[in-house]
């Protein structure tokens, strides 16, 4: 079988919709939880797909989170060897480090749902059919630059750098194409203070969902199996 290997920040915050098509491709789904699971036991020549998943810690913040720095390792030795990687949030943000992009605070927060702008290279890429999305989840308050050897996929209003790609095997999404709609309330739950702190109403949150939730789903889906396909081809 092979192998998938996720690392995550928060329980909520997993692979989300991600997690059932990879199992139905006869992936072996594994999670290292960050600052529990001992993140050096990580046989990257077993892993078929290395994902880095979001959380609320910042991508520079190692004195911190001393985890941080095996984590950078694993990114690093992945991205070397051109195989098979997600970043989504703050995954994508420890990419760009590792690539060498800046990554810092954009004085503001974006999170909820809103619109996204692909790129002529997003046209051409996995995020096609993001074209067709009325929507997606945005829940973030830094950004990061666009890395020397990466096309920049997609942008948005309030952020410019929304996702890039190295090639056909390192995918970084600023936004929350994972999440699961179904989930949503994790979020809003786990999420309270920075939501309180942003002046968000989570009725708010939840009544986006509920329009544009479903939809999204559909699109995420077949961005997620374009860009399975190309890593299989």
């Amino acid at each position: 079988m092979k192998t998938v290997v996720a690392i995550r920040h928060l329980a909520f915050e997993d692979m989300g919709i991600l997690d059932p098509l990879l199992r139905s491709r006869g992936y072996n789904v594994h999670y290292y939880d960050a600052g529990v699971n001992e993140l050096w036991t990580i046989d990257l020549d077993k892993v078929d797909l290395l994902v880095v998943l979001g959380g609320p810690i910042g991508a520079f913040d190692d004195e911190q989170y001393p985890f941080l720095g095996e984590e950078m390792r694993l990114i690093e030795q992945r991205l070397e060897s051109n195989r098979p990687i997600l970043g989504v949030c703050l995954g994508a943000q420890l990419m760009a480090r590792a690539l060498g992009a800046k990554v810092g605070s954009m004085g503001h927060k974006e999170i909820g749902f809103g619109e996204l702008q692909l790129t002529e290279a997003g046209l051409k890429s996995a995020l096609s059919p993001l074209q067709d999305a009325p929507m997606v989840l945005h829940w973030h308050g830094d950004q990061f630059e666009i890395p020397a050897s990466a096309q920049l996929l997609a942008s948005s209003n309030r952020c410019p750098n929304q996702a890039f790609s190295v090639g056909h095997n390192a995918l970084g999404l600023q936004f929350h194409l994972e999440a699961d709609p179904k989930k949503l309330e994790q979020w809003l739950i786990g999420h309270t203070g920075e939501l309180s702190a942003a002046g968000i109403d989570p009725r708010a949150l939840r009544e986006q969902n509920a329009k544009h939730g479903d939809r999204l789903k559909q699109v995420a889906e077949a961005v997620f199996a374009k860009w399975l396909d190309q890593l299989e081809r």
